[in-house]
C-alpha cells in the first residue's frame, strides 16, 4: 500500500473520533497562533508600560486597556502576546537524539549493550530531578533548558524504538536487500525509518505533553526559561505575588498548560491506535 494511501486511512480513522478531531484541531490552531504570532498581535511580549500594568481583560469592560483583551501583567506587558510567544518553545531534540540511538541500539548488536545500559544509567535518575541536575551543571537559559528535557526524552525514546527497529530488521524484505549489497546507511534511512515512523510519531506525540509540563516546571522553579523571555511556567511563577489582586495572570496561562496537555494526550493516545495498534500492550 502507498504511503499517501495510509496516511489517508489514518486521516479518516482519526477524523471519526470527535474527541480526537476536536483535540486536533485545536492544537493546529495554537500552533497557526504561536508560529505566526506576529500577525494576532501587535505588541512585544517583553515589551513593558507600568501605567498599564494589572489591567483587567475583557472580562472587566470599565477596567479593560483597549487592544490589551487578556490584560496585562504586574509590569505592563500584554498578556496576550506573551502567551502567544510563551508556547514556541520547542523541544524537540529529544525525539531526534532518542530516535538516532534507539535505531542504532536495535540495528547493531556490539552497540546495543553500550547504548542501552547508558540508558538504564539515565532512567535511574528521576526525570526532574536530572533536568534540574543539568541546568544547574549548564546554566539558566532557553537552550540548557531545552538541552535538559531533551537529555530526559532520550532514554524511553531510545528504548521503544529499538524494539521496533528489532522487530523490522528481522524482516525478510531486510534480509534480502542486505543480501544485494545494499549498504547499512541505505536500510536505515530508506526502510528501518519509513517503517518505524509511526512509532515515532505515535511516541513523540504522546512525549510533547510530558515535555510541556516538564519545562513548565523548570521555569516556574527557575531554572528555565529566564525572564523576560515568555514561557507559560515562569508567568505562573511570577505571578504568584499578585494570585488574589490578579488571578488571570496565573489562570490564562495555566488553562493554555491544562489544554495543550490534554489534547496531546487525547490526540497520541488515538494515534496509536491507529498507526501503531501494538503498542496497546
Amino acid at each position: 500500500m502507498k504511503r499517501e494511501n495510509q496516511i489517508q486511512i489514518a486521516f479518516r480513522k482519526l477524523v471519526k473520533n470527535k474527541l480526537a478531531t476536536c483535540c486536533f484541531i485545536l492544537i493546529l490552531i495554537e500552533l497557526i497562533f504561536i508560529l505566526f504570532a506576529p500577525l494576532f498581535t501587535e505588541y512585544d511580549p517583553t515589551t513593558m508600560d507600568t501605567s498599564i500594568r494589572l489591567s483587567p481583560g475583557f472580562w472587566n469592560s470599565a477596567k479593560c486597556i483597549p487592544g490589551h483583551w487578556l490584560g496585562t501583567d504586574e509590569l505592563g506587558r500584554d498578556l496576550w502576546s506573551r502567551i502567544l510567544y510563551g508556547g514556541r518553545i520547542s523541544l524537540s531534540a529529544g525525539i531526534i537524539f532518542g530516535t538516532f540511538f534507539g535505531m542504532l541500539a536495535g540495528y547493531y548488536k556490539k552497540l546495543d549493550n553500550i547504548i542501552m545500559r547508558i540508558m538504564d544509567i539515565l532512567f535511574t535518575f528521576p526525570g526532574i530531578l536530572l533536568a534540574l541536575l543539568i541546568v544547574a551543571m549548564l546554566g539558566v537559559n532557553v537552550v540548557n533548558a531545552t538541552i535538559a528535557i531533551s537529555i530526559w526524552s532520550i532514554p524511553s525514546f531510545a528504548r521503544m524504538i529499538r524494539g521496533r527497529v528489532l522487530q523490522i530488521k528481522e524482516e525478510e524484505y531486510i534480509t534480502a536487500i542486505r543480501s544485494l549489497g545494499a549498504s547499512d546507511g541505505w536500510i536505515l534511512t530508506k526502510h528501518v525509518l519509513k517503517n518505524a515512523l509511526p512509532t515515532i510519531i505515535v511516541i513523540a506525540t504522546m512525549r510533547m505533553a510530558n515535555s510541556i509540563l516538564s519545562i513548565a516546571t523548570l521555569s516556574y522553579l527557575g531554572l528555565g526559561v529566564p525572564q523576560p523571555t515568555p514561557e507559560w511556567g515562569g508567568m505562573i511563577s511570577s505571578a504568584k505575588q499578585y494570585m488574589y489582586d490578579a488571578p488571570y495572570l496565573i489562570i490564562i496561562p495555566g488553562i493554555a498548560i491544562i489544554l495543550t496537555v490534554i489534547c496531546f494526550n487525547i490526540l497520541g493516545d488515538k494515534l496509536r491506535d491507529i498507526l501503531d495498534p501494538s503498542l496497546k500492550d
